[in-house]
């Protein structure tokens, strides 16, 4: 049988087997397994995912992983994030839209202290949506306010994503970073724009605060939630600015993260037991579930090696297509967005990005650069009918009033704004790579 036939076959069985409502890791690594065995016997099929575990094992940023994934929880857990919205109600309240681009703040900086969207997603939804619905804010704008916001959390740093993404295209988990923090603030800005904008044409959409309610808050105390809420902040600082002048190590500076994190919540009161042990049992569960989904990726991605399934791809698409470089490219981000609508991000990353990767290597795009606008069509994927990762989120967290139909319209100008952000990013490639140049020369 050609290769490309056993290719194209390892990737159909894993698309059927999918149906079956396995876990991700198994059946990638299922496939990946079976088809060596096949192809190599049983030694070979046994060695190759041993190998991978060896190859996992010995990647040391990894262990960063679990560290920022324990602090976001504890600052979600420990209720420190109800601070950052506090202060934004009050500072941000006069504002046409202001609680609404006070969300959008703080999901900039809960996605600087997690780097997983679901994060974002469960502050937004639990805290911000109930008082923006409160105070009269139009359902449709805040609904979309919420999701689009969450989704920074796997673009800006420290996402989780471009974890995997550096782990599979083998590139410095630092550059990917550094590379995403700008694109990820330039989309957060764009979002506020637009709310600003919209709510300054419809004052309805976005009521600014009751000016009795306003006067209330004395200059102390506005001063007092300031300092109160940009406590998260400051975790953030005490983490990355070491990092960044070069005294610690990114390992190092996980653990000095979210050894903060717990020390900032011990002395306000705000850690039990019982939050230390549910954020503690949380951490263990989504990191090892994306160890395991590493280990079944770096398997499969060996056999696509192994059966240059790569060099089909390119031939399909350059030769027998007649594709230029930068259609090749659009096509690629296309297809992330259809495997939006009935797959997560990390299941698309390593479903495709062995095969994807070396091409975007042959066809001389950076790797640092793709990685990012990975990221953005990922977000935007999330946030696409009918199967859209964040719909079905914000379905679950949401309070009942708000159906289906109404989260679903209520993303389509974020979407909007988002395709203008990835755009500007695959037309200006330096919004992505000037910072990792500037960092790391």
């Amino acid at each position: 049988m050609p290769y490309e036939m056993i290719a194209a076959l390892m990737f159909g069985s894993m698309l059927a087997v999918m149906l079956t409502g396995q876990r991700m890791f198994g059946v990638i690594g299922f496939v990946a397994v079976v088809a060596a065995i096949w192809l190599w016997g049983d030694r070979g099929g046994h060695d190759l995912a041993f190998a991978q575990t060896i190859k996992l094992m010995n990647w040391f940023p990894l262990m960063t992983l679990p560290m920022f994934i324990f602090m976001g929880y504890v600052l979600s857990e420990s209720k420190l994030a109800d601070d950052l919205y506090r202060m934004f109600h009050v500072w941000f309240g006069p504002v046409p839209g202001g609680l609404a681009i006070g969300t959008i703040l703080l999901m900039v900086l809960i996605s600087a202290m997690n780097g997983l969207s679901v994060a974002g997603m469960a502050i937004g939804a639990t805290i911000a949506l109930p008082e923006l619905l409160k105070r009269n804010y139009d359902k449709l704008m805040v609904t979309g306010v919420i999701q689009a916001g969450s989704s920074l959390g796997i673009l800006v740093p420290p996402s989780v994503v471009l974890v995997l993404y550096a782990m599979i295209a083998r590139q410095p988990v630092t550059h990917l970073w550094a590379a995403g923090l700008l694109p990820g603030l330039m989309l957060a800005v764009l979002f506020i724009i637009y709310i600003w904008l919209r709510c300054r044409m419809n004052p309805a959409l976005g009521p600014v605060i009751d000016p009795d309610e306003l006067a209330q808050v004395t200059k102390r105390e506005k001063y007092m939630l300031l300092l109160a809420g940009l406590m998260p902040l400051g975790i953030f600082a005490v983490m990355m600015v070491p990092f960044v002048m070069g005294y610690t190590r990114l390992v190092e500076s996980a653990v000095v993260g979210a050894i903060a994190a717990l020390l900032v919540s011990i002395a306000k009161g705000r850690m039990t037991w019982a939050i230390l042990e549910t954020c503690t049992k949380k951490t263990l569960a989504i990191s090892c579930m994306f160890l395991w989904i590493i280990l079944a990726a770096l398997a499969f991605g060996a056999v696509f090696d192994g059966l240059r399934a790569v060099d089909f791809v390119r031939q399909l698409f350059m030769d027998n297509l007649g594709l230029g470089r930068w259609e090749i490219l659009i096509l690629m981000q296309v297809s992330f967005l259809l495997m939006g609508m009935f797959l997560d991000d990390t299941a698309m990353l390593v479903i495709v990005a062995p095969l994807y990767v070396p091409i975007v290597q042959m066809l001389e795009f950076n790797l640092i650069w793709y990685g990012v606008l990975y990221t953005i069509t990922c977000q935007i994927a999330y946030m696409t009918p009918p199967f859209g990762y964040n719909l079905f989120l914000m379905r679950a967290m949401a309070p009942n009033d708000v159906t289906l139909g109404e989260i679903y319209r209520s993303i389509i100008p974020f979407v909007g704004v988002m395709i203008v952000g990835l755009a500007l990013v695959m037309i200006f490639p330096q919004i992505a790579l000037w910072l990792p140049g500037v960092l790391f020369p």
